[in-house]
């Protein structure tokens, strides 16, 4: 069984409306995939090494996720999907924008992030 994050176009419903549920009784993301993958228009990435990826279907799964991402930014001193950064680092906002940002928010871990990306050294965004 592989894991993944699917991304599709809008062919995606058409594709849908003409499968026929699987002994289940459910329609089957794989057949979708497959449909892609006949037409020639399946794309994958694998994902690198330090990945980590979870099924958060049930509770106790989104428990694990929320227990993982918490142990990874608290160890590490990362906030794990920040857009702020993100956008701060690719140049979509300079640091005063960052800054008005870091003072919009709460009292927080990410307040405090924030704070000190701002402290870096600008060559360390090169």
């Amino acid at each position: 069984m592989a894991t993944g994050l699917y991304f599709y176009d809008s062919q995606v419903f058409e594709i849908a409306a003409s499968l026929k549920p699987s002994a289940r009784g459910e329609l089957e993301i794989t057949d979708i995939n497959n449909r892609y993958l006949e037409n020639g228009r399946l794309h994958v990435e694998i994902l690198s090494r330090g990945s980590a990826w979870f099924d958060a279907g049930t509770i106790d799964q989104l428990l694990a996720a929320g227990n993982y991402v918490s142990v990874i930014e608290s160890r590490q001193g990362v906030a794990i999907g920040c857009l702020e950064e993100v956008a701060f680092r690719q140049g979509f906002i300079d640091r005063g924008q960052l800054a008005e940002l870091a003072d919009a928010v709460p009292q927080s871990f990410l307040q405090k992030y924030l704070r000190d990306l701002l402290s870096e050294p600008i060559d360390k965004f090169s």
